[in-house]
């Protein structure tokens, strides 16, 4: 018998509802079921929490269209993971054994932990391309992204027979195209800098006078991270009491990225802690953002404006980003563009490979690497720093050991 048999009611069983006003809870309308179980002959119930009445009273009503349908309210209202862990064997039937480990790994380790939080319904195209991106923005491989997409198809496929949903969401086109685009900007990092630091300021001028409100905190967000070469997640991570006003250090110990019922703090990407110079530029910045945290070390340096936590989402549609990075001409120009800037510009200041990679928390110099690659000036110098060597002295007996 499979996961849906078990769930299933006969047609027509009868499902009450009620929704109950509570002033003092955050959501202050329940909305709640009662069923029979046709089997047991157990009284059933299942209940959520709602912004609205409207709202509470629209779930109500669903529930009850899929349990005439014979669907178990219990089952309509499964989170995706528990969903997916219902029904995978029927999803997944019919697949050879050498395809069923890569699916169920992408089902483990991607989508549970991006998706499975959501209700089967509350899992929409723009949730899922969100997900995609976000595994790409993880690095992960082409395949990879692929399995996991595929096995989360299957899944929302069996929810589609099952009448949870009326179609796929899952079924999102132009991922392939997303990451081409991670590909090439992992080749040539630097064609997606900014040139200089008067750009860099234009565009924070520009963002600011896009938001509402005109909220000078993007503004400051996009040098920092520029001048830190920091991802969006790291700046977001940043407390007061990471910041070495002494020395000028930020220690970057935390990222904010999205995770089961929200946004987390967790590691950095590398899992490990790294120090990043504060350059002159960003110190006023930064000093003001202490103060008007209160200097609490446990403060966020960067909130929204409203106080809340900052992604590359938040960031790119409170500025109208995509808008104002086209006027300007920064077509190319992402919100990780900015670490790219950061990391370029280090580069081109003749920070040793070695260093560069502790700043950028690099596991790979490879990956370093990529932020050396020299522009015209670069081997005009190297040029002449060729010739100054040939046509320096030398002994006749060729090179020599030095004393000690």
């Amino acid at each position: 018998m499979s996961g849906t048999d078990r769930l299933a009611l006969p047609l027509g069983v009868p499902v009450r509802g009620d929704v109950e006003h509570r002033t003092d809870r955050a959501q202050p309308f329940r909305a709640r079921v009662r069923w029979t179980d046709p089997t047991t002959m157990q009284r059933r119930s299942k209940s959520e929490s709602f912004d609205s009445e409207r709202s509470a009273r629209a779930w109500i009503e669903r529930v009850q269209q899929l349990a005439t349908a014979g669907v178990d309210p219990l089952t309509a209202t499964l989170t995706l993971a528990a969903y997916g862990d219902s029904v995978m064997p029927l999803a997944l039937r019919g697949l050879e054994a050498k395809t069923l480990d890569p699916y169920l790994a992408g089902w483990r380790h991607r989508v549970v932990p991006t998706l499975g939080h959501l209700s089967v319904r509350m899992v929409t195209n723009g949730t899922v391309d969100r997900a995609v991106q976000t595994w790409i923005a993880d690095e992960c491989s082409r395949s990879t992204v692929k399995n996991s997409l595929a096995v989360l198809v299957r899944v929302l496929e069996q929810a589609v027979r099952d009448g949870l949903v009326d179609r796929n969401p899952a079924r999102v086109t132009g991922w392939q195209y997303a990451f081409r685009q991670a590909e090439d900007e992992l080749d040539d990092p630097r064609s997606l800098a900014l040139p200089d630091w008067q750009s860099l300021t234009r565009l924070a001028d520009a963002l600011v006078a896009r938001s509402a409100g005109h909220f000078r905190g993007w503004g400051d967000l996009v040098i920092f991270g520029a001048c830190t070469a920091a991802r969006i997640g790291e700046v977001s991570g940043c407390r007061v009491g990471d910041i070495d006003t002494d020395r000028w250090l930020w220690t970057v110990r935390r990222q904010t990225t999205p995770s089961p019922g929200g946004l987390v703090d967790k590691g950095t990407k590398g899992k490990r802690a790294r120090s990043v110079p504060l350059i002159v530029e960003v110190r006023d910045v930064v000093q003001q953002r202490i103060e008007a945290a209160g200097g609490r070390p446990d403060a966020r340096l960067f909130t929204g404006p409203r106080g809340g936590r900052i992604t590359t989402a938040v960031l790119r549609d409170a500025t109208h980003w995509d808008d104002v990075v086209t006027e300007l001409g920064f077509e190319h120009l992402r919100r990780h563009g900015l670490r790219h800037t950061g990391l370029t510009w280090l580069a081109d200041a003749g920070v040793p490979v070695h260093v560069l990679r502790k700043i950028a928390g690099h596991g790979s110099l490879t990956t370093t690497q990529r932020y050396l690659h020299p522009d015209s000036r670069a081997v005009t110098a190297a040029g002449d720093s060729l010739t100054a060597f040939l046509r320096a002295p030398r002994s006749p007996d060729g090179p020599q050991k030095t004393a000690g």
